[in-house]
């Protein structure tokens, strides 16, 4: 039973959508801004936690090297985003990376770490323009980029505490319920993205 609550109250924390702060002006309305910003967002927030958990699952170096290539190379793409540089179907990539990071999760699949870095690394850039896109005008881009890489590193570290949890007994089934959960959810906002884009 203890184990049941504890799942639920995991799946009650990554459905749960924060309120959004309002716009502040300066460096710490821009920190402020890029913490809360992938916390708001609930297609961003689940790939995020994902990179962590499926990290862990493939355990050293992967462990710490996705969640380190995550936020660099996300910050890249938020600088593409600011300047406006046009990409393909960011919607549908950011989506695409909650379905395909979660599936990764799911069913346990160990590509390799090339493959595995490169997925984080590709899906990174079109979360980090998204995120440089929707750059609030009042906020400090330098706070903002600060806030929101280290508001992502910790979801990784989230992710990454649920995927070492999963070596205790009993705990395995959240972290494959944990990935599933995060597919169905990138599934339902590929739908959405595609509907948008059809």
């Amino acid at each position: 039973m203890n184990l049941r609550l504890r799942a639920l109250g995991l799946v009650a924390a990554l459905l749960a959508l924060p309120a959004s702060a309002h716009e502040q002006t300066g460096l710490i309305g821009g920190l402020t801004s890029g913490i809360l910003h992938p916390l708001t967002g609930l297609d961003h927030l689940v790939a995020m936690v994902a990179v962590g958990l499926w990290g862990a699952e493939l355990g050293v170096p992967a462990l710490w090297l996705l969640p380190i290539i995550f936020p660099l190379v996300m910050a890249i793409g938020g600088v593409l985003g600011v300047l406006g540089v046009p990409l393909p179907v960011p919607e549908v990539f950011v989506a695409v990376s909650g379905l395909v990071l979660g599936l990764a999760v799911a069913l346990r699949w160990n590509p390799g770490l090339g493959v595995a870095a490169g997925l984080v690394a590709i899906f990174a850039v079109f979360h980090g323009h998204a995120h440089g896109m929707e750059l609030p005008r009042a906020a400090n881009p330098l706070g903002y980029g600060v806030g929101f890489v280290t508001s992502t590193g910790v979801l990784h570290l989230c992710g990454i505490g649920i995927g070492l949890l999963a070596s205790r007994p009993g705990w395995q089934v959240v972290y494959r319920g944990s990935g599933g959960l995060i597919a169905v959810i990138g599934a339902y906002f590929l739908m959405r993205a595609l509907g948008v884009l059809l």
